[in-house]
């Protein structure tokens, strides 16, 4: 992940969506204990660094076309691959922002991205 970063010019994009689904992951976390709190501040530090420092760009997304985007994903690829809702959100607005990588540490969200063409990247 980091040689493929290292190539990448500018900042990556990062939805408002995925930065809420990133720090609820590792809110979620802090709760079970996996994490300390101080890993915790250090992480939501870390972030608001990368955003305005501009390695992360925050984008909007268009949400009516990615809603429409997604249901047809679902109705197509949910009865074979089992995604979730919010996975399958992710891709749409992937799609709608016309990105051709994705990244993901999650199976299912990997299958569906890589049938909808994305190039998957696992960290």
């Amino acid at each position: 992940m980091a040689a493929w970063r290292f190539k990448q010019p500018g900042a990556l994009r990062l939805t408002r969506f995925g930065r809420a689904e990133l720090i609820n992951a590792v809110a979620a976390a802090a709760f079970r204990r996996d994490i300390s709190e101080s890993v915790f501040a250090t992480f939501q530090q870390e972030l608001a660094d990368d955003i305005r420092e501009e390695r992360l760009q925050l984008v909007d997304v268009p949400w009516r076309a990615v809603l429409d985007h997604a249901a047809e994903l679902s109705r197509v690829h949910t009865p074979a691959l089992g995604t979730r809702t919010l996975d399958v959100l992710h891709v749409a607005v992937a799609l709608e922002l016309n990105s051709r990588q994705f990244v993901t540490y999650d199976f299912r969200q990997a299958k569906l991205a890589g049938a909808c063409g994305l190039r998957v990247l696992r960290p």
